[in-house]
């Protein structure tokens, strides 16, 4: 069974023991190498070319000392081709002990290929948005269907498109979308269609390639394949959107496309009848005006509030009664466009509206999509942490192992022990960024999950700076800790990594070396921490900029240094939910200073430790 798992898998598995013997090559290694199983198994594959051997090796040292490592490196071929791989490298173990390693390799182009599907998923579903919001601005059901079945055929790619209503046992084609008109208000069985077929699975969307020919659609000619999606109305079934395909094939993301664009189909749909029902139905005009979970508000021709619903006080927290014969608290998009407006509270606001022809007046709609909005920013910032700040301590950790591989006999012990040490400290911390980083993206926190505890800031500092002197020749480090610097609350690990960040900027923006100066003292009851270079320093307009997300200072010798412009807003992130604050400051006598100021311990209880 396991030899079947590992030739059916489509990366190339190759496990070798610590002395580096092939102990597993399977279907996919020799299809990716060249070398057969019975070529390499009891002996050293051949597949690291010379020049990367350093690397090789550093990389098998990280994961026998905890941990995985994943790199983008490149391997020999049997035909003398070397290859653009990426590289998933994990410890092999008996019981506690480390026997080996099992090594992962698929090629970069399936990375730019799965790179290539995410944003082509993206495009589609940013413009499903936009879609969503046209739909939904119109307020006439013909209008509705149209739009929905003409927008099936842009989302999925189909050759063409209709919506079904189901009315009792029957179905009724009530839209169509590049197929020739006498084709509407054509009706067939519920039971015998694929509607039905669909409903009997209990699933809302179902890919059907046989038996076309006998079904209504048979039409379009090259009829291959149908996808089908159902729309729901206050959780029932109440029609279909149908894509046809005659050309192209329809995949996973196709289906995605579709059960989302009829689960807006539905709602669109409902809106429009409710609507339709209101002005032909004053009578149960506010049962459907009151019972909307929508914001929904009536308007006079110049533009007053004559209704206002419950669902509206609420969404703006202006009353009835405020509102009414005024204007409403949001700026109104033309009908048929859709305007996001951000209320004084904090809460955003998608506002459509359309006009009521027998009246004049102007019913408008609008809901809360504040939690729509926060989600994609905690998607961006979870995604650019992993992305950026992962990056430190895997830095970190590989250039000590590296450097214990190049210069081991000419270390002394101590400086051997210490390098251990600090790779096993930046182990420990990548560890447990990563369980912090995982907690905040399961909560979908406003603002990043750190603790609240008393720890020796002096410890940490020490931690920090211990070995930076041997990863460059043309910097000197001096630290200064002020005795008896009190500790301080926070989270010890968010410490660690904006220390490690203003660390790492002292060296980026200070190419021509010079002295990095470490210091911390009391201050106005808390404690600071500094951090002085001799660099390029930092222009005063941008001395706040620096801290926003993806900016980059476009003036000056900084820019030259590149990077995505998130180290420093991460940095102050971490800082300010411990309480803390972090900013920058010109340094006497050129340079840059960053100065992080943290609350001391000794000031929260009488029973703090203090150092």
């Amino acid at each position: 069974m396991v030899r079947a798992v590992l030739d059916s898998s489509p990366n190339a598995v190759v496990a070798i023991d610590r002395d580096q013997t092939v102990l597993v090559w399977n279907a996919a290694a020799e299809a990716l190498f060249g070398w057969s199983a019975a070529d390499v198994l009891g002996r050293r594959a051949p597949i690291v070319p010379e020049e990367l051997a350093a690397e090789h090796h550093a990389a098998l040292e990280r994961v026998r000392t905890g941990g995985q490592v994943s790199l983008r490196t490149k391997r020999a071929r049997a035909d003398g081709g070397v290859l653009d791989v990426r590289a998933d490298i994990s410890a092999l173990r008996v019981g506690c002990a480390t026997a080996g390693y099992v090594c992962v390799y698929h090629l970069v182009q399936a990375d730019h290929a799965a790179k290539s599907r995410l944003a082509r998923r993206a495009r589609l579903v940013r413009r499903l948005t936009d879609v969503v919001g046209d739909i939904n601005a119109e307020l006439e059901l013909p209008a509705v269907l149209d739009r929905i079945s003409a927008s099936l055929t842009e989302l999925t790619g189909a050759d063409a498109g209709g919506f079904v209503l189901i009315e009792g046992d029957r179905l009724r084609l009530v839209s169509t979308y590049r197929l020739p008109d006498s084709l509407k208000d054509a009706t067939t069985d519920l039971d015998t269609s694929l509607v039905g077929t669909l409903l009997r699975t209990g699933r809302t969307v179902l890919l059907e390639s046989a038996g076309l020919d006998r079904l209504v659609w048979a039409r379009l000619k090259g009829l291959h394949t149908i996808a089908l999606g159902l729309a729901a109305v206050g959780g029932r079934p109440y029609g279909a959107l149908y894509a046809l395909f005659a050309k192209r094939k329809p995949g996973h993301l196709e289906l995605e496309l579709l059960e989302l664009l009829a689960g807006h189909a539905g709602i669109a749909v409902g809106n429009a009848v409710a609507y339709q029902e209101a002005v032909r139905q004053r009578a149960h005009e506010r049962a459907v005006f009151d019972a909307s979970a929508d914001g929904i508000a009536v308007l006079d021709g110049d533009g007053r509030v004559l209704r206002w619903n419950p669902a509206a006080a609420e969404l703006t927290a202006v009353s009835a009664e405020e509102v009414i014969g005024g204007p409403p608290p949001f700026p109104l998009p033309g009908p048929g466009e859709k305007v996001t407006h951000q209320l004084p509270s904090g809460r955003w606001l998608d506002v459509v509206c359309a006009r009521i022809e027998e009246t004049g007046e102007l019913v408008v709609d609008f809901r809360d999509v504040t939690a729509a909005k926060e989600l994609e920013e905690a998607k961006d910032l979870f995604l650019a942490t992993t992305s950026h700040e992962l990056r430190t301590p895997i830095t970190v950790v590989r250039g000590f192992a590296g450097t214990l591989d190049a210069r081991w006999d000419k270390l002394s012990d101590a400086e051997r022990r210490s390098a251990v040490h600090t790779i096993a400290e930046r182990a420990k911390s990548l560890g447990s960024l990563m369980d912090h980083l995982l907690l905040g993206a399961r909560a979908g926190a406003e603002e990043q999950v750190v603790g609240d505890e008393p720890f020796d800031l002096a410890e940490r500092l020490h931690a920090a700076t211990l070995g930076l002197p041997v990863l460059s020749d043309r910097h000197r480090i001096e630290v200064g800790i002020a005795v008896g610097l009190p500790w301080v609350m926070g989270d010890p690990l968010a410490t660690d990594i904006v220390l490690g960040q203003l660390l790492e900027n002292a060296f980026k923006y200070s190419p021509q070396g010079g002295l990095i100066s470490v210091g911390a003292w009391r201050e106005n009851g808390g404690v600071v921490v500094v951090v002085d270079d001799e660099g390029v320093g930092i222009a005063p307009a941008d001395r706040e900029r620096i801290f926003e997300r993806f900016v980059q200072v476009e003036t000056g010798d900084r820019r030259r240094f590149g990077g995505v412009g998130l180290g420093l807003y991460i940095v102050r992130s971490l800082a300010r939910a411990q309480g803390g604050e972090v900013s920058a400051h010109p340094r006497p006598g050129g340079g840059t200073r960053m100065k992080l100021q943290l609350r001391s311990a000794s000031t929260i209880g009488s029973d703090t430790p203090v150092r």
